[in-house]
This record gives structure tokens, C-alpha cells and sequence, in this order.
């Protein structure tokens, strides 16, 4: 019997990862005989993951994408029946691995996009809303479907209420409704709704983007709003925000691109 190949195994993987020269990563969800489900062993992988990008230097744009018909089904309810016949302290240890997944990626200092196509059920949109960018498919689906099941989205719960606000939520949690696009962008999970043949455009539109901007600060824009959302605007944020740009205009990459924009040249990033 042969030896399996470093791309059968590849192939074999719940979650592929690829960082390319440009500093674009792209992480893909790739268990489409049960719709992207989310299991113990694809959480790992996306733990190992994030935690390889957090200690990244290079990347300028994480993407978030699925093979297959669907972006994800939720969570695998065989994964779930497993769970409901283990010890308190054993469904403890779970849950917190798949917070700290959603942690990593919610934290992660670089920009993240997801590409929706498909059912994106239950903690698919957890992970929706811990990214930056969503762009979906007209053709996707929508549910927090844990209630259909006996469950609830609490581990999602902080970062789609953060999303989609405490007024949907108290809809959308309680009825586990499924839902389209349009209402998804409606309410702010989903920023942009296009054809499905048209998401790979997108992506490209998107890589060039970012590519155009300077790495430096937009991690810089991604921290601060992080840093002032919800916050009261008194002289402590004030003060944040005077420093922020006080020492990106004194930066390098604040030099060069104010001089390239004045001389009318592209800047060497």
C-alpha cells in the first residue's frame, strides 16, 4: 500500500490553510460531505491556524471561505450527541476550545473577509460575525438553528449580538428562523449581497484593495476601533486617538505615503 502524497493528505483535511508571497492567507473550510459542520477536530484546526497568522508579520488580508455547497451546517450533531453523553468538566473543556477559536479569529490584528455561499447555520454565524468584511451569496441561508435542537447560539452569542444587535438577536435566537441574504444584510451580518458567480470578482477586488493600502495602518485602523467602540468619548479617548496619529503622520510608512499621494506616484508598499 502506498504512502498517502503531503497533497492526499492536504486533500484529507478538515480546514485547508495557503499563505501565498503576496501576504494574502487563505483559510478554507473543506468538509463538504457533512456541509462544513463543525466538529472538535475542525476547532483545532482552526486554533492552530490563528494561531500561526497572530504570528505573522507579512499577511495583508485574511480570507475565510468554504468548499462545497455550503459555507457551514453549524455545528456536527454527532459531535453533539457525543458531547451530551460526557461529563460537565469534559463539555467545559469543549466549549472553551471552540471560544477560543472564536476569540483568535475575532482578535486576529489583520483584516478578515468571508465569503459566504450556501447554509450558514448556527456557529457558521459565529464565525460570520468574528470577521471584518462578509460578503454572501444572493443565494445564501441563514438560521441560529440551535434552539431546533434543544440548544442555545451562547458561545456565538457575544460576537453575533455584537454583530446583528441585542433587538435581532431577541428574535433571531428565540425563533431559529431561517432567514436570506437580503435580511442578513439588513441587519448587519452580511455586508454586501451579489450573484454567486460573482464572488471570486469580489475577492480579487478586495486582495487589490488592501494591497493599495498601507499595511501598517491598517492594522492600525483595525485596532482603533477596537479601541473606541462603545466607549465614552472623554479626554482618556481623546488623547488615545491625538497619539495614534500623532505617530503614524511621524512613521515611515506615514511619510511615504503623503509624499506619494503629493507626487503623484504609487507608494512602496
Amino acid at each position: 500500500m502506498k504512502n498517502k502524497t503531503t497533497k492526499d493528505r492536504e486533500a484529507m483535511s478538515k480546514v485547508l490553510f495557503k499563505k501565498d508571497n503576496d501576504g494574502i492567507a487563505r483559510i478554507t473550510l473543506n468538509n463538504p460531505e457533512k456541509q462544513n459542520a463543525f466538529d472538535d477536530e475542525i476547532i483545532l484546526d482552526l486554533i492552530n491556524i490563528l494561531n500561526e497568522i497572530e504570528h505573522s508579520q507579512d499577511l495583508r488580508l485574511v480570507i475565510l471561505s468554504s468548499n462545497g455547497k455550503n459555507f457551514s451546517a453549524g455545528a456536527d450533531l454527532n459531535w453533539m450527541k457525543r458531547m451530551s453523553n460526557a461529563s460537565y468538566d469534559e463539555n467545559m473543556r469543549d466549549a472553551s476550545s471552540l471560544t477560543t477559536m472564536l476569540q483568535k479569529l475575532n482578535n486576529l490584528a489583520q483584516p478578515t473577509l468571508v465569503i459566504i455561499k450556501g447554509a450558514v447555520f448556527g456557529g457558521g454565524v459565529g464565525l460570520v460575525s468574528c470577521c471584518d468584511i462578509s460578503i454572501a451569496s444572493n443565494e445564501s441561508i441563514f438560521s441560529l438553528s440551535e434552539v431546533k435542537v434543544g440548544l442555545v447560539p451562547a458561545t456565538i452569542g457575544p460576537y453575533v449580538i455584537q454583530a446583528i444587535g441585542e433587538r435581532n438577536a431577541r428574535r433571531f435566537f428565540l425563533t431559529g428562523e431561517r432567514f436570506g441574504a437580503e435580511v442578513a444584510r439588513e441587519i448587519n451580518l452580511v455586508h454586501e449581497v451579489i450573484n454567486e458567480n460573482e464572488l471570486d470578482e469580489k475577492i480579487e477586488f478586495f486582495i487589490k484593495l488592501f494591497k493599495k493600502n498601507g499595511p501598517n495602518a491598517v492594522l492600525a485602523a483595525k485596532k482603533i476601533v477596537a479601541d473606541i467602540s462603545n466607549k465614552e468619548i472623554d479626554s482618556t479617548i481623546i488623547n488615545h486617538t491625538c497619539k495614534v496619529i500623532s505617530k503614524l503622520r511621524m512613521s515611515d510608512e506615514g511619510k511615504e505615503g503623503v509624499s506619494a499621494f503629493l507626487e503623484k506616484r504609487n507608494p512602496n508598499w
